[in-house]
């Protein structure tokens, strides 16, 4: 339980650090400073690894959530929802799905729906249920475009 507990906090010490964005100065011999240079960070220069290890946070957090609340074990839904996390980061990071909403909330719900019904479910027969959360998360998706869209006119 305590090599858990240790890798859950080097986890988040590695995401507090990698997210923060340092701002560096360069010092002449005399002790002046010169004008501060602003270096981005590897989140920066990486856009789809900065998406995929937001997205895995938040999912850890939800999927933990949503396997306490089920009774279906914290760390299975927290590995859970830091894969479903992950690959709703990269689905809203990327660029051709930028150009096509709709397909990106569908398939963002879609995953989104997937992994919560997996990690609420366990056991036989799980497979419908899970699938029926995955189409229910995709018709939010889809839905909350659409009024977006039409709404926001």
């Amino acid at each position: 339980m305590r090599a858990k507990k240790l890798s859950v906090i080097m986890s988040l010490v590695w995401l507090a650090a990698s997210v923060s964005n340092v701002s560096y100065a360069d010092t002449l011999k005399a002790g002046v400073s010169k004008n501060t240079v602003k270096k981005q960070t590897y989140l920066q220069t990486h856009p789809k690894v900065k998406g995929a290890s937001v997205g895995a946070a938040v999912g850890v957090g939800s999927g933990a959530l949503t396997g306490l609340i089920s009774g279906k074990g914290i760390m299975r839904g927290a590995a859970i929802g830091a894969g479903t996390g992950a690959g709703v980061g990269l689905i809203e990071s990327s660029a051709t799905m930028k150009k096509h909403p709709y397909v990106k909330n569908l398939a963002a719900g879609t995953t989104t729906g997937l992994g919560l019904g997996w990690a609420a479910s366990k056991g036989h027969g799980t497979g419908k249920k899970t699938a029926e959360t995955a189409a229910i998360g995709g018709a939010l998706g889809l839905g909350a475009t659409f009024l977006k869209k039409e709404l926001g006119k």
